[in-house]
């Protein structure tokens, strides 16, 4: 998947006049790319459109436009585009009460290099986290990870041929396991062409 360059985004004016329905259309591609681990962890498969829309967001709230500005957008933002061997998502742990997000999130260190991608009949794909800057320390985690999958090439064949796949959890803090519907791994399996 090619990554984002300034000639792929929307000028300020243009984004404006078509954020909604721009919004509404990533609002339906991420459906199929959400997927709830249990009841506090999603996992949001990021892919071009959904880089693109995040960059248009926050040229659009930071008021950007200078060009060195939009490159840094593009610099934070493009390491989530998947490059055709490999899944990137972003790791939410969700809580709506902010003092049992404080309490989980205080034991939950490095529960982000226990999530796994499972093809079947393929040997399990640890999650490489946080490649930017570490997220957990001294025991405590944060909200948001950044997650990349590198998949073989036998994974990938698999998954083309209709083969599971499963994304899990393999912790005991949070074990959870997860196995995608149809319509989930066809989307996801676009990110390897």
């Amino acid at each position: 998947m090619q990554r984002l360059s300034r000639a792929d985004l929307l000028s300020p004016g243009d984004y404006a006049e078509a954020r909604p329905a721009w919004r509404a259309r990533v609002i339906a591609h991420k459906q199929a790319r959400r997927v709830a681990l249990g009841e506090h962890a999603t996992l949001l498969f990021e892919d071009r459109l959904t880089v693109q829309h995040q960059v248009q967001e926050m040229l659009r709230i930071e008021r950007l436009s200078d060009a060195a500005a939009i490159d840094a957008e593009l610099a934070a933002y493009n390491p989530l585009v998947p490059d055709g061997g490999n899944l990137k998502a972003t790791l939410l742990f969700e809580y709506t009460d902010a003092e049992q997000r404080r309490r989980a999130l205080a034991i939950l260190g490095g529960i982000e290099h226990r999530v796994q991608a499972c093809v079947e009949g393929q040997p399990p794909i640890a999650a490489i986290a946080d490649e930017d800057l570490a997220r957990s320390v001294g025991g405590k985690t944060a909200a948001v990870h950044f997650l990349r999958f590198e998949f073989p090439p036998a994974a990938i064949a698999a998954l083309r041929a209709g083969a599971g796949l499963r994304l899990a959890i393999d912790d005991p803090r949070m074990a959870v396991a997860v196995d995608l519907d149809a319509r989930t791994r066809q989307a996801l399996a676009r990110d390897f062409d």
